[in-house]
C-alpha cells in the first residue's frame, strides 16, 4: 500500500450526533488502527440536527465503545454543505438523515451518499437513544461493527488495484 496515500475521507451522519454516528466513528477507528492503515482515512462524524451541538458522546454509547476498546474523545457537531464537498463518503443511518443530506448537499454530490449498512443489506440502523438500553446499544455496534469491516475491506481493496 502507498505509504503517503491521499487519505480517503469518511463522515458518518447520524440525527443528534452523539450515538450512532459517533458509535461508527469510534469503531473505524478502531477498525483502521488495527489494520496499521490510520494515515489512510479521514474520520469524522457530524449529525442533522443540532439538538446537541457540544455535547459529548451519549453515556450508553461510550459505555459500549469501551468495552470493546473503541472509545475516543468526541463532540457533537452539525453537518454542513462544507462536509458535502469536503468527504469522499457520506454514510448515513438511515433514510432521515438520508434526506436531510440530499437536501443540504449539491445534487452534484449525492453520490457520496451511501447507507452505512450497505455493503451488508442497505437496511437502516435503529437509533437507539429512547428507550433501546443497553441490549439497543448493543446490537447498533454489532451492525456497524459488521458493516464497517466490509467497507474497509472493499477501500483497501480499491486502493490496492
Amino acid at each position: 500500500m502507498n505509504e503517503n496515500p491521499t487519505p480517503i475521507r469518511v463522515l458518518f451522519v447520524c440525527l443528534g450526533n452523539i450515538c450512532r454516528s459517533p458509535m461508527a466513528e469510534g469503531i473505524f477507528r478502531k477498525l483502521v488502527e488495527e489494520q496499521g492503515v490510520e494515515n489512510h482515512f479521514d474520520i469524522d462524524s457530524a449529525g442533522t440536527g443540532d439538538w446537541h451541538l457540544g455535547e459529548s458522546i451519549d453515556p450508553r454509547a461510550r459505555q459500549i465503545l469501551s468495552e470493546y476498546d473503541a472509545d475516543y474523545e468526541h463532540t457533537a457537531r452539525q453537518v454542513t454543505t462544507r462536509d458535502c464537498e469536503c468527504y469522499d463518503y457520506l454514510l448515513v443511518m438511515d433514510a432521515a438523515n438520508e434526506r436531510a443530506l440530499r437536501a443540504l448537499c449539491p445534487v452534484s454530490l449525492h453520490d457520496k451518499i451511501y447507507r452505512v449498512m450497505e455493503p451488508i443489506d442497505n437496511s437502516e440502523v435503529p437509533d437507539p437513544y429512547y428507550g433501546a438500553g443497553m441490549q439497543g446499544f448493543e446490537q447498533v455496534y454489532r451492525m456497524l461493527n459488521q458493516s464497517l469491516q466490509r467497507w474497509l475491506e472493499r477501500w483497501l481493496e480499491d486502493t490496492n488495484t
